[in-house]
């Protein structure tokens, strides 16, 4: 068991709350948000400290971290706050529910945020700070990089490589064999049956590339 500090005070936070209480083993001490953000020292009866000090309050040695960050910013918010707190000496839990179905824990990295009714198949590894809301299919013998998103019932066929900052719209589905480029973004309901480009937006069945606009912009 360790005892948690979690990152922001918003829904995200609130619902890792949740599931780290009534389905895991840690014990959620503490929130901490970005000093300019904070506008109460409380949040579900515990402490909320400034995020550029919470190291003096919380000593990274006893207390592990986790941010279970929404996909702003392709992910790329996530992945700051990620590394500051690495930064400060803090390690990270992973939360994984216990309803998911998953046959090698030991191939998922850290700070990642795993609900309910996901199927993560033999053979295909996680990064770090990766986040998979409920329902999603992630087929055998693949590898997702870090700092990436899947919304709700994304499915990843087998043999797929999803670079880092790639962002899984509902519904979603991925052919086998292909290569999701980094920071793509694939819209709700998009079939992706070929290799995207880096920071491009794809939407439709069969998926096309959005002409003129790069995923940062959008999202």
């Amino acid at each position: 068991m360790s005892k948690v500090i979690i990152f922001g005070v918003l829904d995200t936070a609130e619902l890792a709350h949740y599931y780290l209480q009534h389905d895991s083993e840690h014990e959620v001490v503490a929130f901490t948000i970005n000093k300019e953000y904070l506008e109460s020292d409380s949040f579900k009866g515990l402490p909320v400290v400034p995020f550029e000090e919470v190291e003096k309050h919380f000593d990274p040695t006893e207390y592990k971290f986790f941010a279970p960050m929404t996909g702003r910013n392709m992910n790329r918010n996530r992945e700051s706050i990620y590394h500051q707190a690495k930064e400060k000496g803090y390690s990270f839990i992973s939360y994984i529910s216990s309803k998911a179905t998953i046959f090698d824990r030991s191939l998922i990295g850290e700070n990642c945020f795993i609900l309910e009714d996901n199927t993560i198949q033999p053979f295909t590894t996680v990064g770090n700070n990766v986040v998979m809301w409920s329902g999603n299919h992630i087929g055998h013998h693949g590898s997702i990089q870090d700092h990436v998103f899947f919304t709700s019932h994304v499915v990843l066929s087998g043999h797929c490589l999803v670079e880092s900052y790639s962002f899984f719209g509902v519904n979603s589905t991925i052919r086998d064999y292909t290569k999701i480029s980094k920071g793509t973004l694939v819209g709700m309901a998009s079939a992706i049956t070929k290799e995207t480009e880096e920071w491009g937006i794809y939407i439709g069945n069969p998926a096309k590339k959005v002409p003129g606009k790069k995923s940062y912009d959008a999202y």
